[in-house]
């Protein structure tokens, strides 16, 4: 069995996790969502991934952000935080409900 992943498949690997903070939060009142995304992924491949998870929604625009790893500290143990890459959409027309908050 091979392997290799369909296009479909790779588009649903994509998208990791909705990154919520306040800043995030704050910036769904002008329609922008934050993703956190897998570091080889593309821009046009996350555009795809996030109108194939949000049916019925067009992307307006794809910021990518590189987050590097830090230097953290617990006692005397050292270590570093994860590095990743995040994603931040602009979607057209209604905002997402799912998103949003209670």
């Amino acid at each position: 069995m091979s392997n290799l992943k369909t296009n479909k498949e790779k588009l649903f690997d994509i998208l990791k996790r909705p990154i919520i903070t306040e800043k995030s939060m704050a910036a769904t009142t002008n329609n922008q969502y934050t993703f956190e995304v897998v570091s080889d992924a593309t821009k046009v491949e996350i555009k795809q991934a996030v109108e194939m998870a949000f049916p019925g929604r067009k992307v307006k625009n794809v910021r990518t952000v590189y987050m590097p790893s830090h230097a953290k500290r617990v006692g005397r143990s050292f270590g570093r935080t994860q590095s990743g890459k995040k994603a931040i959409v602009t979607i057209e027309g209604e905002p997402l409900e799912e998103l949003m908050g209670a």
